[in-house]
């Protein structure tokens, strides 16, 4: 399974929001500087943030983007069916039932789950609860944990220090 990149963008424009600690919007020209991304598909993604409720934004010169909700209230799970939708990652197409094998094979062959969605679901339940498990502010403690100065230098960076 790959997720876009847009994911990956996501999760570090709301922790440089979390970091900034204010409740003044930031400009998506800004947000994409900080890490040399492409403005307009940044605001792609952060337009999707907007609409899951994770971020609100305020139109005109000095608008931008903010946090609506806390680190400790969204999830990984909440960021990535954001950006990449709640639909699910495998679709089974039957192709079981499809070709000389799907022809020359039993009707009852068919009359149950096929085998293959049914372990792809159970894996894809458990991601999504992997990903439900993790907030944004256990990934921002984690991050800093691993490099404490990237908070002041978002700051620093970003105007708000």
């Amino acid at each position: 399974m790959q997720m876009s990149r847009g994911v990956e963008w996501a999760v570090h424009t709301l922790l440089n929001l979390a970091w900034l600690g204010t409740n003044e919007p930031v400009s998506t020209a800004d947000l994409a500087a900080g890490h040399d991304l492409p403005p307009a598909y940044l605001n792609k993604q952060l337009q999707l943030l907007v609409k899951a409720g994770l971020l609100s934004s305020t139109p005109g010169v000095r608008g931008g983007f903010r946090l609506i909700r806390s680190p400790e209230s969204i999830t990984m799970l909440d960021v990535v069916d954001a950006i990449e939708g709640t639909g699910p990652v495998f679709r089974c197409a039957e192709i079981r039932r499809c070709g000389v094998i799907g022809t020359r094979s039993r009707a009852a062959d068919f009359t149950t789950a096929c085998a293959v969605n049914s372990a792809m679901g159970r894996a894809e339940v458990a991601w999504r609860d992997a990903l439900a498990a993790q907030t944004l502010a256990a990934v921002k403690a984690g991050a800093e944990a691993h490099a404490p100065t990237v908070p002041s230098v978002v700051q620093r960076v970003l105007g708000h220090d």
